[in-house]
């Protein structure tokens, strides 16, 4: 998230008006929780509503249910110079949040307030902690600091262990309604056809298809996605694929093989779903272990990945053999 040169107010995304509602009420009312967990789908917004979020709760004279942006408070957010604002990721190419960083994120958590009456602290994506890291912050959230507020968001909700989860408010963010994300992609495309065509190939996520837009990746994803159909029909290679696909790390690969299950799900009837479904979702569930164990540290070699996820995904959806258990 980049948190400098920021608007002077941040709203939330339009599909997350209701939500939204509930938690600015929370906050005028002096009832929003210690810890708050924010779990959703990817590319819908999550990071965006905790920004907005932690905004207000730093403002001095909220307006209109949002940061003024005019007091102090804001305009030091608004440059990412806040003092009582730490926002926690993974460092540069790192996937895991480290417990260094968690050390450091509860030693702010038990500061003094500087700038006003409350400190955020915002932990995105919080399902990317490795157990020590998780660990570490356990004693924050079971002996929270006055004024300090943490804020918790992830895509994965089992990628968050059961002892934080328990001490969060849960708020679980349903998938977009497809209206609102056509006016917002509208806004930026200028044209329904070219928002329903990016909303499609980002499978409903919003975020994802303005990516698509602002970097124009639509074609890119689609030559990805053909090759992935031609795997599973025969007509290419897991070696040679693994290969065409070689600018993706592993990370991102798994993202684009799990997206194509789950569309190619989408796409079957009833006759081919019990013939092939099956194997599919076996393969999702591999993938997803794999996701989960990357995410814990795990570095498996990228190409030796590739190529037995493609080879999975030739025998699962391509025949009814199955697979044998990824590398992790």
């Amino acid at each position: 998230m980049q948190l400098e040169g920021l608007p002077a107010v941040s709203v939330p995304l339009p599909w997350q008006a209701e939500d939204w509602q509930r938690l600015e009420q929370q906050v005028s009312e002096g009832r929003f929780p210690h810890a708050l967990l924010l779990a959703g789908m990817p590319a819908i917004g999550k990071e965006r509503l905790a920004l907005a979020l932690a905004r207000l709760l730093l403002c001095h004279r909220p307006s209109a249910g949002h940061n003024c942006g005019e007091c102090q408070a804001c305009e030091l957010s608004r440059s990412g110079a806040h003092g009582d604002f730490l926002w926690l990721q993974p460092q540069e190419k790192s996937r895991v949040i480290k417990i260094d960083q968690v050390r450091e994120a509860v030693n702010f958590a038990h500061w003094t307030a500087g700038f006003g009456e409350r400190k955020v602290l915002v932990i995105a994506p919080a399902d990317a902690m490795n157990t020590n890291a998780a660990n570490a912050l356990l004693k924050s959230l079971e002996e929270p600091a006055d004024n300090t507020h943490i804020l918790l968001v992830c895509s994965r909700l089992h990628g968050v262990p059961a002892t934080i989860r328990s001490r969060c408010q849960l708020l679980k963010l349903a998938p977009p309604d497809t209206g609102a994300s056509l006016g917002w992609l509208d806004n930026l495309t200028g044209e329904r056809a070219t928002s329903q065509s990016l909303l499609d190939l980002a499978n409903g996520r919003p975020l994802l298809a303005e990516q698509m837009y602002r970097e124009s990746s639509a074609d890119t994803l689609l030559a990805q996605r053909a090759a992935l159909g031609a795997v599973i029909r025969g007509e290419a290679r897991a070696v040679e694929t693994a290969a065409a696909l070689s600018d993706l790390d592993a990370g991102e690969f798994l993202v684009l093989v799990t997206d194509f299950i789950e569309q190619h799900l989408r796409d079957l009837d009833g006759s081919q779903l019990a013939a092939s479904g099956p194997g599919a979702f076996v393969l999702l569930d591999d993938l997803r272990g794999t996701q989960r164990a990357m995410a814990g540290g795990s570095n498996p070699n990228p190409q030796l990945l590739k190529e037995s996820v493609l080879e999975q995904l030739s025998r699962q959806l391509g025949a009814p053999a199955a697979g044998a258990k990824m590398l992790a």
